[in-house]
C-alpha cells in the first residue's frame, strides 16, 4: 500500500468533515474579501476616575477593528504604562485596575496621573480621551456651619464650610434645624415661595430673617459621592441678628465685586445659584441684568419657570448654554446703591465627530476630515494621525495631495480645563497601491582595477517603479565609462543594471540602486571595493537651513583603507560635543548654527602603508527667517477708524520676500483700502484708509527665503453696526395657516435678531412675545403656526450688537378671515312674559351679512310684529340682534344666525329657554330617623324648564308655629336628604319647598315625627373635687342642662385617675337622684398621699353615656415625705459650730410641698435619749448648728416637713467639734511628802475640749518675790512630786491642762508647806468609773504618809478581801477582772498612819447589755395588738429601745423598733382570726439583750357561721339559688366558698365551684325536677372554715313540691316498689331482683379476693407493708380529672390486681381513676372533666424521658405557650390510629420489672393539661412546672354563674407507713383549729414513696378528702403555704380571677354563662371558664379536632395585684423546720416550690 496517497486520503476526509461541521459559519467568519480596518473604540474611558481607597476603581477600553486591535495604556507623555504590584495592574482583557489600598501606600505618579488608552492595529493607532485619575484616601473630616451675620429684615445665607481636601466629593444634602425637621433641596415652583430654601449650590437661604430666627440654629447634613457617607455637621450655624440704628446703605459681603461661576452639568439638569450677596436697611431691591455678548450693554434678566429670583439670589434652573455670560446685579435702597458681576459659563459635555469617518483616496487626491464638536466652552483644538500630534489645530484638516505615508487613523481632540473629546477617522489609499520593492539586488564586491563591473538591481511594485544609481550620494549619470539601463519584465518587475567598464581605484565607493513610484521609495546599497590608494571624490558645496543637522559621508575610493578622520582648521574631528565622526567616515553635526559651525571641513583617508588623500567640502548654514510678534490692539476697532500693523523679521537671511494674507487670500496694494510698503528689507507695513467689514478677519505676515518661510498672524476685529441681510416686509396671510417672516442682519458682534410685537392696534409701543406653543423665532425667522386673527397686528423685528444704535423694521401682519363666531351655540334663558334679546356677533372680514333662522326656518319680523331685528358694525366685525317683545312658551326654539363674507360663511345657535317657577314636590316621606337626624325623601316635581337649584326643607317642633321655622337647603338634583342636628326625644313637623332660577314652588304637605332617644349629650355641671384627708377627695356636682338630657338620666359614671399620666380613667357608678336641683357627690377612696387626680364625670339614661366632663384636677392632702432628704453631710466650722447640707427628697416622694427642714442633732453618746436631743428648723438646704459643746462627736439626722407632719428622717451622720483649749483641773490636793517634798494631784478637766497632751504644774514660794516655776507633766499622770523646797515655808500650787490648740485655764490655787510630820493621805480623788460588761476595771488609791500608810478597801461598805477576780495592787489601786452587773456600787479606800488617816470613796457603774424585758398584751383586734413593754428593774445601763418579734403561727418572724419611752406599741395588718406569738429584746449602746417570754396570742375573729337554711337556699325544678350574703363573717372577712352536692342516693360528692365569692348569689344548674339532693357547702374565712350539709328538693316540671322521704338511715334508700316499664314481665320484681343479683356480685368478688389473695402469699413478697395498702397506694391515687372510681361499675372490677408483666404495653390500671379516649368511645368515663388531649398509654421502653419528671420548670416559649413537659412533642391532641391513649390529668405507674413490684419504689406520674399549648401544672400545684407567676389555665366561675358539676375524687388514705401530702386549702393560716373544729375537710392529696414526689390532682380538679375525725385532731397536720395568692380551693392555680360573666354584668345574677371565645384564643388575657355542661364526654369529642378550649383569663399580673401579701408565704427553711416537728411525717420528704407554693407534710389515719 502506498502509505503517503492513504494519509493524503485521510486528511481529505478529515478536511470535508471539518468542513460539513463548520458549515456556513467557517465561510461567514472569515469571507474571502474580509472588511479590514482600523481601530474604532466601542468603549472609551471617561474623562475623570474618582474613587475611595476603600473601593478601588476598574478603568475598561475596549476598541474593534480588523484585525483585532491591541490596547495599551500610556501616560499623558506617550510613555506606557505598566503593573505597580498592589497599586496598578493591567488586567488580560485590557482593563486598568486599580486595587483597594491603604493610605499609607498612596503614590501621587500612580493615584493622581492623566492616562489614556491606545488602541493599535497594522492600519494605525488611536488615543482615547485624557482620563484624569484621581485616587482619594479616606480621611476624616468635619463640616461646620457657619454663622450668617445678616440684617433683620434681609434675606440669610448659611453656608456650610467643607474642607478644601473633600470639597470636590461631598454636597449638602440637607439643612436640619434644631427641632429635627431637615429641608431638603426641592425643584418644586412651589418650593421658591417659602421662607427657607436650600439652593443648589448647597447653601440655606432664609428670607425676612426676624428677631425670632436668632434662637434657631441649623447643621448641614453633607454626602461624600464617593463612599457615600452622611453626616451632620460639627457645628450648629446660627443668625447673628443686627438691629440697624438708622439707614445702611447696601453694603457687600462676598468676595468683593466678581465672583466667576462655573458649571459643569448635563443637559437640562444642572441648576444654577447668582449670589448678590448684599444687604441694607431699608430692605434693598435686587435687579438682574444679563450684558448683550461682546458689548457694554444689557438687558434686564426675564424671570419665568426656569429663571427664579429669590431675594437677591437668582437661580437658573436646567441652565443652557445660552444662559452663559456677564450678570450684573444691582442693588438699590433709599440710601444708597451697589452693584456686582457674576460671570457664568454653563459648560456642557464635549463631543467628538469626524465627518466622513473613513474615506478611501486615490494617491495624489486630496482629503478632507472635518472636525464637528459640540460642548462648552471649547478651548482647543487638536489633531493626531496614528497617536503623534500634526500641529494643527483648525476644525478642518485637509491633505492636499495623498501620499502612502498620509493613509492611517486620525483623530481630533477638542479639549477645555475640565474635560477632552475625542473622534478617529481613517484614511485608506485608493487604487493599488504596492510600493516599491527591491527583488534582487548586488553584493559588496571586492576586486583588482581593471576588468568591467555589473551592478543589477531588479525592483517590482505598483505602479512600477523608476530605478536610479547614486555613488556616494550623487546621482550617477550616463558617460563613457558609466552605463544605465533597465527594462521591464513579464511580470512587471523592473531590471536595472550599472556597467563599468575598465574598473579604476577611483570607482570604488558606496553604490547605491533606488526604486522610487509615487507610493514610496524602496533603495539598496552595498560596497565595492577596488584596491588602490586612497581617493577622495570631489565633495559639492553643502548649504544646511540652521538648527538642522549635518549628515555627510566622505566619498573615499581605495582598498584596503586603515582610517578616514574630518578635520576642521588642521584639527581633527570632533572638537565639541555637536560633532560626531564614524570609522566608516561619516560626520555628524546636530543643530548647526552659522556662527559655529559655517566652515570648510576636510575629509582625511589613509591606508596601513601611509598614503592618504584628502578631500574638502565647503559648508554653508543658511537662516530661515523669524517674524516678530504683532497685533491690532486690544480693543475692537470701530468702521471708518485707521487701523494698520508692521511686519518685522528681525532673524533670517536675506533676500527676503514679505508678503500678506487676509483670511488666506493675499493682500494687494490699492484693492480694498489696503496700503502695503517696504519700510526696510526685514520690515513690511499694513495700513487701511478707512475699516469696513470686509476688513475684519485674519491677517497673515509670511515671511521666505532660501533656507525656509515664516508666517506670523493677528485678528483684527471690526465693530460693525448691524446691516440687514433680509430686510421684513408686510406680509398678509390666510387664517389658520402657518406664517413665516425672515428677519436677516449682518455685523460685528453679530447682532441678536429678536422680534415684538405692538401694544394696541397701532405701532409704538412694542412687548416682548410670550413664547407659547405655536408662535417661536428661530435665527430671527418669526414663525407662527396655525395663524389666527389675534395674530394679527404690528410687529417690530430688532437687530442690536452694540455697535450704534441697532437696527429695526416694523411690519404689518394682517390675517384675512372668514365669518367666524366665537361662540357656536348657547342657551339664553328669559322668563315667560318678559321681553328677550338673542345677540350674534361674527368676526371677520367687512362686509359681512348675517340672517336669522327659527328651528331651520326663516325668521322674517315682518311676519310676527313680535321680532326685531337690528346690526351694528364692530371694528372685529358685525354685531346682529334679535330682540323678542313678550316671550311665550312657543318661543322655546333653536334660533341660527349665518354671516357671510367675501372669504366665507359661519354660522352659531341660540338654544332659547322659556323659564317659570317650579310645581311643588309631593310624596314626602320619612325612610329613616335617629335621635338627631331624619332621612326624608320626596319625588321631583316639574321644574319649570329651569333646573331646580335647591329644595329648602322646613321643620319646627310641633308646638311652634311656622313662622318660627328652621331650614335645610338641599341640592336640586337629589330627592333624598337628612335633616340634622335635631334635638333627641322631640315631636317634628317637616315640609318642602322647590326653588328654581325664577322662583319658589308652593309648600309641600307637611309630615310629623318624633325623634329617638340619645344619649345625654350635656356634661354634668357645677363639679368640685375637694380633698378629705390624704388618701380621700369629695367629689360633688349637678345634672347637665335639661335640654341635654336626650332621654331620662339613669346615672352617673365618675371616672378618675392620676393626672398627667397616660393612664385610663376608673369609673364608679352612681344612681341618679330625682329630686330636682339635688347634689350627687362620691367619695374616692385608697387614693395616693398628696398627689393630683383628674376626675371626670358622665351622665348615662338607657341608651349611653353622654360626654365626659372637663377634667377637674385636685390634689389630695398633703402627706408626710416618704423618703429622707438625700446627700445629707456635715462640716465642722469651729468647735462650737457644725455647718449641715442637705438636698430636697425627690419631688415624688415629698407628698407635699415641704415647708421646712428639721435637723435634730445630740452628742453622739446621749443620741438615744430622745429628751436630749435637739431640733433646729429652716427653709433654706443647709443650716448652721451654733452652741454645741466642743471636741464633741455629734449626731444628726435631717427630716423635711409638709403640712402633714415630719417625714423620714435621714440616716444619722456625725461630725466632730473642733477642739479647744481646755477648762481648768476641777480639783487640785497639795499633800506634804516630808520636810522638803510636797505631792501635786489633780482631776482633769471636766470638759477637756480636746485631746489633753500635757498639765503644767506652777508651784511659788508664798510671800516672796520669787518667781513661779512651772514643772511640765505629760497628759496619763495625775500627780506630780515637788522636791527642794525649803521646810516650813509655805508654798502655792496651781494646775493648767493643754490641748494642742493651746493652754487652758488654771485650776484654783492650793497652799501646803513641808513639814517632818507626814500625816496620812490619799492623793486621788472620789470618781465614777463605768465598766463595760465582762471587762476588766481598776479604781486608784495614791496614798502619803510617813511613816508609810495602811491601805485598805470597803466595797458596799464591807471590808475587802482578795479574791480570783479581785486583787490589791502594790500602788493601792484595786483591780477587778472581768466585771459583771453585780460589781455595780460604792468602793472606799482608806489610808492610815500614826499621824492621820484619809478615805475617799468610788461608785462603779457596769454597762451591761439590757436584760429580757417584760411584755404584756394589752388589746387584741381583728387585725391588730397591742402590747405593753417595761424594762428590767435590774437594768443599770440607759437603755436605748426595743425590738418587738412577733409571727403568725406558720409564718416568718417579723421585727419592729419600739423607742424606749413608748409605753404601748400595735403591730398591725396582722391576719384575722389567727395565732401569733410575739417577744421582745432591749439594745443600749453595749448591744441587744436577752429575749422577754414568748407571748402566744391570736387576733380576733372566727371562722364563719352557719346560716338558716330558708334564708339560704331558694329551689326551683332544675336549679338551685344559693344567697351566701346569708353567711355571717365571723368576724373575719369571708374569702370564698366550695360548693358540693350529689344526689341524695348517691355516695360521691359532686364539687360544683370551689371558688364562689361570698358577695354573689350562685346558682347551680342541671338538677333533675323532683328529686332528692344533698348540698355541702364550705365557707372560708382567714380564721377557719365551716362546713354545713342540706336536704332539699328540687320541684317538679309544674312547680309543685314532693313528698318527703321516709328515710330513716340517711343513706337515700328509697322504700317503695319500683314501677315497671310496660315492656317488662309482671313476675320481674326490681326489689327482689336486685338485691339478689347484687349478693351474688359480691359473693363472685370475695371468692375472686380471697384467690388473688393466697396465690400472692405463695410467692416472695419483698414489698412490705399490707397488700391492701399496697394496692390502695398504687391504684388509688386520684390523679386524674374527676377521676373518682365508681364501685358501682361493674365492667371495671374484672381489672382489679391487674399487674402488667415486664414487657408489655400497659393496660389501663384499675383504680387510677383515669379515663383513656377509647373507654371514652366504649361508654366507660370513669367521670367527667374538661378532658382536652388524649396520649398514648405510656410504655418505658418507649420514652425513658418521662423519668426526669422532676426536672426544672421549662423554659417559657414566646407569648404564653409554654413547652410540654418530658420532652413529649407529640403529646397535643389525638390521632387516628392510637389505640390505648392517655388522656390529660392521667395517673400511670411504672411496674414493668419484678422489683418495681416493691410498693416503696413504685412511681406515678401525671400527664398534665396542656390547653393553648401549655404543659405541666399551674402555679400553686403540688408540683409545680411553671414559672412564678404563669396564669394556669383553671376553669372557675363566680358571681352569679353556673357550674358543670363533676364527680370529684374519692379519699383513700394510704396506710402502713406510706404516708401521703396534702396542700391545704389557700389563704389561711391556722390550720391548726382542723380538727377541733371539723375545718379543712378538703385536702389536695399527693403521694410521696420511694422519696419521689408527684402532683396531686390536676388543676382541674380537687380531691375532696375529709379531715381526721375527732379523736384523730391532729393527725392531719398543719398545712403548708397558706398565703398562696390564688382563690380558688384546693390546688387550683387561679389567682384571684373573675369570670368575664360577672365582668360583664356585676351582680346582675344572670345565669347564662359568657359565650365562649372563638378557638385559638389567647388564654392570657381571658378569665377561666368552662361552659361545658355535660356530665359525660362524649366520642364525638373525643374524635374531634381539638382546638384549644375556650378559657376566659386574665393577665397574670392583674391576678398578682389581686393576691394576699406576700408575707404570708414560707421560705424553704421555715417549710423544712415544720416538717422536722412533725415527728410522724416521712424522714426523706422532697419539697419542691415554685412561686410560694410548698408543702406540709401530714400523717393521714384511716377515716
Amino acid at each position: 500500500m502506498n502509505k503517503p496517497n492513504e494519509r493524503l486520503k485521510w486528511l481529505m476526509l478529515y478536511a470535508a468533515v471539518a468542513l460539513i461541521a463548520c458549515g456556513s459559519q467557517c465561510l461567514a467568519a472569515n469571507p474571502p474579501d474580509a472588511d479590514q480596518k482600523g481601530p474604532v473604540f466601542l468603549k472609551e474611558p471617561t474623562n475623570r476616575i474618582d474613587f475611595s481607597n476603600s473601593t478601588g476603581a476598574e478603568i475598561e477600553c475596549k476598541a474593534s477593528g480588523n484585525p483585532m486591535p491591541e490596547i495599551i495604556w500610556i501616560r499623558s507623555d506617550g510613555t506606557a504604562v505598566g503593573d505597580v504590584p498592589g497599586l496598578r495592574q493591567i488586567s488580560s482583557d485590557g482593563k486598568l485596575v486599580f486595587p483597594p489600598f491603604r493610605a499609607e501606600d498612596y503614590r501621587q505618579e500612580v493615584h493622581a496621573q492623566v492616562y489614556a488608552c491606545l488602541a493599535r492595529n497594522q492600519f494605525g493607532s488611536i488615543i482615547s480621551r485624557d482620563v484624569h485619575v484621581r485616587a482619594v484616601v479616606s480621611q476624616f473630616y468635619i463640616t461646620e456651619a457657619e454663622n450668617e451675620y445678616v440684617i433683620k429684615g434681609n434675606a440669610a445665607v448659611v453656608k456650610c464650610k467643607i474642607p478644601s481636601f473633600v470639597a470636590d466629593f461631598v454636597q449638602v444634602e440637607a439643612w436640619v434645624d434644631e427641632e429635627g425637621i431637615e429641608l431638603w433641596r426641592n425643584n418644586a415652583t412651589s418650593a421658591y415661595d417659602g421662607k427657607y430654601l436650600v439652593l443648589p449650590s448647597g447653601e440655606l437661604h432664609i428670607r425676612e430673617v426676624g428677631p425670632e430666627d436668632g434662637y434657631k440654629s441649623y447643621q448641614c447634613r453633607t454626602k461624600h459621592r464617593l463612599t457615600g457617607e452622611t453626616r451632620l455637621s460639627a457645628t450648629k450655624g446660627r443668625l447673628v441678628i443686627t438691629e440697624p440704628v438708622g439707614s445702611v446703605s447696601p453694603q457687600l459681603n462676598g468676595n468683593g465685586n466678581q465672583e466667576h461661576i462655573t458649571l459643569t452639568r448635563v443637559p437640562k439638569m444642572g441648576s444654577v445659584t447668582l449670589m448678590c450677596p448684599a444687604q441694607a436697611y431699608p430692605v434693598p431691591f435686587f435687579r438682574w441684568y444679563k450684558f448683550i455678548e461682546g458689548t457694554t450693554r444689557k438687558q434686564a434678566v426675564v424671570l419665568n419657570d426656569r429663571v427664579k429670583q429669590v431675594s437677591g439670589t437668582l437661580i437658573i434652573k436646567d441652565a443652557v448654554v445660552d444662559d452663559s455670560g456677564k450678570y450684573l446685579c444691582v442693588v438699590n435702597n433709599s440710601v444708597g446703591g451697589e452693584s456686582v458681576e457674576t460671570v457664568l459659563t454653563v459648560t456642557a459635555p464635549l463631543s467628538a465627530n469626524i465627518d466622513p469617518p473613513t474615506q478611501t483616496i486615490d494617491f495624489g487626491r486630496p482629503a478632507v476630515f472635518t472636525c464637528q464638536y459640540t460642548g462648552n466652552p471649547i478651548k482647543t483644538v487638536s489633531w493626531m494621525k496614528d497617536g503623534k500630534a500634526i500641529g494643527h489645530s483648525e476644525p478642518v484638516l485637509r491633505i492636499e495631495s495623498v501620499k502612502k505615508e498620509d493613509k492611517g487613523m486620525y483623530q481630533c481632540f477638542v479639549r477645555n480645563d475640565q474635560e477632552s473629546a475625542e473622534a478617529s477617522a481613517e484614511l485608506k489609499l485608493g487604487g493599488r497601491f504596492d510600493p516599491p520593492v527591491i527583488r534582487q539586488a548586488f553584493q559588496e564586491e571586492t576586486m583588482e582595477p581593471g576588468p568591467s563591473v555589473f551592478l543589477k538591481c531588479v525592483a517590482g511594485g505598483n505602479p512600477t517603479p523608476e530605478i536610479s544609481w547614486e555613488l556616494g550620494g550623487k546621482k550617477i549619470a550616463n558617460n563613457d565609462r558609466y552605463q544605465v539601463g533597465q527594462y521591464v519584465t513579464v511580470n512587471g518587475d523592473v531590471v536595472s543594471y550599472l556597467n563599468i567598464t575598465s574598473v579604476h581605484t577611483n570607482d570604488g565607493g558606496l553604490y547605491k540602486c533606488i526604486a522610487k513610484s509615487k507610493v514610496g521609495v524602496a533603495e539598496h546599497s552595498a560596497k565595492l571595493n577596488v584596491y588602490g590608494l586612497p581617493y577622495i571624490r570631489q565633495m559639492e558645496k553643502k548649504a544646511i537651513v540652521a538648527g538642522e543637522t549635518l549628515i555627510v559621508t566622505c566619498p573615499v575610493a581605495g582598498y584596503p583603507i586603515d582610517s578616514i578622520v574630518w578635520e576642521r582648521d588642521n584639527r581633527a574631528l570632533p572638537i565639541n560635543r555637536k560633532q560626531k565622526v564614524f570609522p566608516n567616515g561619516t560626520l555628524i553635526i546636530e543643530n548647526v548654527e552659522r556662527n559655529s559651525d559655517q566652515a570648510t571641513y576636510t575629509c582625511v583617508a589613509k591606508n596601513q602603508e601611509g598614503y592618504s588623500a584628502r578631500g574638502s567640502l565647503e559648508v554653508q548654514v543658511m537662516v530661515p527667517p523669524q517674524i516678530q510678534a504683532f497685533d491690532f490692539g486690544s480693543e475692537p476697532a470701530n468702521t471708518g477708524e485707521v487701523s494698520g500693523s508692521f511686519c518685522m523679521v528681525p532673524k533670517g537671511d536675506l533676500p527676503m520676500e514679505i508678503r500678506w494674507t487676509l483670511n488666506s487670500a493675499p493682500i494687494i496694494t490699492g484693492e480694498h483700502g489696503f496700503s502695503l510698503s517696504r519700510l526696510n528689507p526685514r520690515t513690511s507695513s499694513l495700513s487701511i484708509d478707512s475699516l469696513e467689514a470686509r476688513h475684519r478677519g485674519l491677517y497673515k505676515c509670511i515671511a521666505t527665503n532660501k533656507a525656509g518661510s515664516a508666517e506670523y498672524s493677528a485678528e483684527l476685529h471690526v465693530n460693525v453696526p448691524p446691516r440687514w441681510i433680509l430686510e421684513p416686509t408686510d406680509k398678509a396671510f390666510a387664517q389658520g395657516s402657518d406664517a413665516k417672516v425672515e428677519c436677516k442682519a449682518d455685523g460685528f458682534p453679530k447682532p441678536q435678531v429678536t422680534w415684538k410685537k405692538a401694544v394696541g392696534d397701532t405701532p409704538g409701543e412694542y412687548k416682548d412675545l410670550k413664547k407659547s406653543d405655536n408662535i417661536r423665532v428661530e435665527e430671527g425667522t418669526l414663525h407662527v403656526d396655525n395663524i389666527q386673527k389675534t395674530n394679527e397686528g404690528y410687529y417690530l423685528c430688532e437687530a442690536i450688537n452694540g455697535i450704534g444704535s441697532g437696527l429695526s423694521a416694523v411690519i404689518m401682519i394682517s390675517v384675512q378671515a372668514p365669518p367666524e363666531f366665537t361662540e357656536k351655540l348657547r342657551n339664553q334663558t328669559a322668563r315667560r312674559g318678559e321681553p328677550a334679546v338673542l345677540q350674534c356677533e361674527a368676526k371677520g372680514e367687512k362686509p359681512i351679512g348675517i340672517l336669522w333662522n327659527m328651528n331651520n326656518m326663516r325668521l322674517d319680523p315682518k311676519n310676527d310684529n313680535r321680532y326685531t331685528i337690528r346690526e351694528e358694525i364692530l371694528s372685529t366685525g358685525v354685531m346682529s340682534s334679535l330682540s323678542i317683545k313678550r316671550t311665550e312658551r312657543s318661543d322655546s326654539a333653536l334660533f341660527t344666525c349665518v354671516a357671510t363674507n367675501a372669504f366665507g360663511s359661519d354660522d352659531a345657535s341660540i338654544n332659547m329657554i322659556v323659564q317659570e317657577v317650579p310645581e311643588m314636590p309631593y310624596a314626602l316621606k320619612v325612610l329613616d330617623k335617629s335621635g338627631r337626624s331624619v332621612q326624608l325623601s320626596w319625588a321631583q316635581p316639574y321644574d319649570g324648564n329651569s333646573p331646580l337649584v335647591r329644595y329648602i326643607i322646613e321643620f319646627k317642633r310641633s308646638r311652634a308655629s311656622w313662622s318660627e321655622i328652621d331650614r335645610v337647603i338641599v341640592p336640586g338634583h337629589t330627592t333624598e336628604a337628612q335633616v340634622q342636628k335635631l334635638s333627641p326625644a322631640t315631636t317634628y313637623n317637616i315640609r318642602i319647598v322647590a326653588e328654581n332660577a325664577i322662583g319658589t314652588s308652593q309648600s309641600s304637605e307637611a309630615v310629623t315625627i318624633i325623634t329617638a332617644e340619645e344619649a345625654p349629650s350635656g356634661k354634668p355641671q357645677n363639679i368640685k373635687v375637694e380633698p378629705v384627708n390624704q388618701t380621700t377627695m369629695r367629689v360633688t356636682w349637678k345634672p347637665p342642662p335639661r335640654t341635654e338630657w336626650n332621654g331620662e338620666i339613669l346615672g352617673y359614671y365618675v371616672g378618675y385617675k392620676l393626672s398627667n399620666t397616660n393612664s385610663s380613667y376608673v369609673f364608679e357608678t352612681i344612681n341618679f337622684i330625682t329630686e330636682e336641683g339635688k347634689e350627687h357627690n362620691l367619695e374616692l377612696q385608697n387614693l395616693r398621699v398628696y398627689t393630683q387626680y383628674s376626675v371626670v364625670i358622665q351622665a348615662f339614661n338607657k341608651i349611653g353615656a353622654g360626654p365626659l366632663s372637663e377634667e377637674e384636677k385636685q390634689f389630695t392632702a398633703e402627706g408626710t415625705p416618704s423618703q429622707p432628704p438625700s446627700d445629707t453631710a456635715c462640716t465642722t466650722l469651729t468647735s462650737q459650730t457644725i455647718r449641715v447640707g442637705w438636698v430636697s427628697p425627690p419631688l415624688e416622694s415629698a407628698n407635699g410641698v415641704i415647708k421646712t427642714y428639721k435637723v435634730v442633732y445630740a452628742p453622739s453618746d446621749e443620741w438615744y435619749d430622745e429628751t436630749k436631743r435637739h431640733y433646729k428648723k429652716t427653709a433654706s438646704s443647709d443650716t448652721v448648728l451654733h452652741g454645741l459643746k466642743k471636741y464633741t462627736n455629734y449626731t444628726m439626722q435631717v427630716l423635711a416637713t409638709t403640712a402633714g407632719g415630719d417625714g423620714v428622717r435621714s440616716v444619722p451622720i456625725h461630725c466632730q467639734t473642733e477642739p479647744d483649749v481646755p477648762e481648768a483641773p476641777t480639783d487640785v490636793k497639795a499633800l506634804v511628802m516630808g520636810n522638803a517634798a510636797i505631792l501635786v494631784s489633780w482631776r482633769p478637766p471636766a470638759q477637756p475640749n480636746g485631746i489633753i497632751t500635757q498639765y503644767t504644774v506652777y508651784s511659788k514660794a508664798e510671800g516672796a518675790e520669787t518667781e513661779t516655776k512651772t514643772q511640765k507633766v505629760p497628759h496619763y499622770q495625775m500627780s506630780f512630786e515637788a522636791t527642794e523646797l525649803e521646810k516650813n515655808k509655805p508654798y502655792e500650787f496651781w494646775v493648767t491642762a493643754s490641748t494642742t490648740i493651746g493652754e487652758g485655764q488654771q485650776s484654783k490655787s492650793i497652799v501646803a508647806m513641808p513639814s517632818d510630820q507626814v500625816p496620812a493621805k490619799i492623793a486621788s480623788f472620789d470618781d465614777t468609773f463605768t465598766a463595760t460588761f465582762k471587762e476588766d476595771a481598776k479604781m486608784p488609791c495614791l496614798a502619803v504618809g510617813a511613816p508609810q500608810p495602811e491601805i485598805t478597801w470597803k466595797i458596799k461598805g464591807v471590808e475587802f478581801s482578795a479574791n480570783d477576780r479581785m486583787r490589791l495592787l502594790p500602788d493601792g489601786s484595786l483591780l477587778i477582772k472581768s466585771v459583771n452587773r453585780q460589781d455595780a456600787g460604792d468602793y472606799s479606800c482608806h489610808a492610815e498612819n500614826s499621824i492621820a488617816k484619809d478615805s475617799i470613796t468610788h461608785k462603779l457603774i457596769v454597762l451591761a447589755p439590757p436584760q429580757s424585758p417584760h411584755v404584756t398584751l394589752s388589746a387584741t383586734t381583728t387585725d391588730a395588738l397591742t402590747v405593753k413593754l417595761k424594762p428590767h428593774e435590774g437594768d443599770t445601763a440607759p437603755l436605748h429601745g426595743y425590738t418587738l418579734h412577733y409571727k403568725p403561727e406558720f409564718g416568718e418572724w417579723e421585727t419592729s423598733e419600739v423607742s424606749v419611752d413608748s409605753q404601748k406599741h400595735n403591730i398591725e395588718s396582722l391576719l384575722c382570726g389567727s395565732r401569733y406569738q410575739v417577744y421582745a429584746t432591749g439594745f443600749n449602746n453595749i448591744g441587744a439583750g436577752e429575749a422577754s417570754d414568748i407571748l402566744n396570742t391570736r387576733t380576733k375573729g372566727q371562722k364563719p357561721k352557719l346560716p338558716e337554711k330558708p334564708r339560704f337556699i331558694e329551689v326551683s325544678s332544675n336549679s338551685v339559688s344559693l344567697h351566701f350574703k346569708a353567711w355571717k363573717d365571723g368576724g373575719c372577712p369571708m374569702s370564698h366558698f366550695v360548693v358540693e352536692s350529689k344526689k341524695r342516693d348517691q355516695i360521691e360528692w359532686n364539687q360544683i365551684s370551689n371558688n364562689v365569692k361570698p358577695d354573689n348569689n350562685y346558682v347551680v344548674l342541671d338538677l333533675e325536677p323532683a328529686t332528692w339532693y344533698n348540698l355541702r357547702i364550705t365557707a372560708h374565712n382567714s380564721a377557719g372554715f365551716t362546713v354545713a350539709e342540706y336536704d332539699f328538693a328540687t320541684l317538679t316540671v309544674t312547680g309543685g313540691t314532693i313528698a318527703p322521704l321516709d328515710d330513716g338511715t340517711g343513706h337515700g334508700n328509697v322504700h317503695t316498689r319500683i314501677r315497671l316499664p310496660a315492656w317488662m314481665p309482671e313476675w320481674l320484681d326490681l326489689n327482689f331482683m336486685v338485691p339478689l343479683i347484687a349478693t351474688v356480685v359480691v359473693v363472685a368478688v370475695g371468692i375472686c379476693v380471697v384467690c388473688v389473695a393466697l396465690s400472692r402469699r405463695r410467692a416472695d413478697d419483698m414489698r412490705g407493708g399490707q397488700k391492701d395498702v399496697y394496692y390502695d397506694v398504687v391504684y388509688n391515687q386520684t390523679m386524674g380529672p374527676g377521676a373518682t372510681l365508681d364501685k358501682r361499675r361493674p365492667d371495671l372490677r374484672d381489672e382489679l390486681g391487674y399487674i402488667a408483666p415486664p414487657n408489655r404495653k400497659l393496660p389501663p390500671v384499675p383504680g387510677s381513676n383515669y379515663n383513656t379516649c377509647d373507654r371514652i368511645k366504649r361508654g366507660t368515663v370513669i367521670s367527667r372533666g374538661g378532658l382536652r388531649s388524649n396520649h398514648s398509654t405510656w410504655d418505658p421502653r418507649r420514652n425513658p424521658n418521662l423519668y426526669e419528671e422532676l426536672k426544672a420548670p421549662p423554659v417559657p416559649m414566646h407569648g404564653n405557650h409554654y413547652g410540654h413537659a418530658h420532652g413529649n412533642a407529640e403529646c397535643h391532641y389525638r390521632h387516628p390510629g392510637m389505640e390505648d391513649e392517655i388522656c390529660p390529668y392521667a395517673t400511670f405507674h411504672l411496674l414493668g420489672f419484678r422489683e418495681e413490684m416493691d410498693p416503696t419504689k413504685a412511681m406515678n406520674f401525671q400527664t398534665f393539661p396542656h390547653q393553648n399549648g401549655h404543659a405541666g401544672p399551674v402555679p400553686g400545684h403540688a408540683g409545680t412546672m411553671l414559672p412564678p407567676g404563669h396564669p394556669g389555665h383553671v376553669h372557675s366561675r363566680s358571681g352569679s354563674q353556673s357550674m358543670p358539676r363533676a364527680n370529684r375524687y374519692q379519699r383513700k388514705n394510704s396506710q402502713g407507713g406510706q404516708s401521703s401530702i396534702y396542700t391545704p386549702a389557700p389563704e389561711y393560716d391556722d390550720p391548726a383549729n382542723c380538727a377541733e373544729e371539723d375545718q379543712y375537710r378538703r385536702y389536695t392529696r399527693v403521694n410521696s414513696q420511694g422519696g419521689s414526689l408527684y402532683s396531686g390532682p390536676g388543676p382541674e380538679y380537687d380531691d375532696p378528702a375529709n379531715c381526721a375525725p375527732e379523736e384523730d385532731q391532729y393527725g392531719s397536720q398543719y398545712g403548708g403555704p397558706y398565703g398562696q395568692p390564688y382563690d380558688h380551693y384546693g390546688s387550683r392555680g387561679s389567682m384571684g380571677r373573675r369570670s368575664i360573666g360577672s365582668a360583664r354584668n356585676p351582680g346582675n345574677g344572670s345565669p347564662e354563662p359568657p359565650p365562649p371565645p372563638p378557638r385559638n384564643h389567647d388564654m392570657s388575657n381571658s378569665s377561666f371558664n368552662d361552659s361545658k355542661e355535660s356530665n359525660e364526654i362524649s366520642e364525638a369529642e373525643c374524635d374531634r379536632d381539638h382546638g384549644p378550649r375556650g378559657n376566659y383569663g386574665e393577665d397574670s399580673s392583674e391576678a398578682v395585684k389581686r393576691s394576699p401579701q406576700p408575707k404570708d408565704q414560707r421560705t424553704t427553711e421555715e417549710m423544712r423546720k415544720l416538717i422536722e416537728r412533725n415527728e410522724t411525717g416521712p424522714k426523706q420528704l422532697q419539697l419542691q416550690q415554685t412561686n410560694g407554693a410548698g408543702f406540709t407534710a401530714y400523717d393521714t389515719m384511716a377515716v
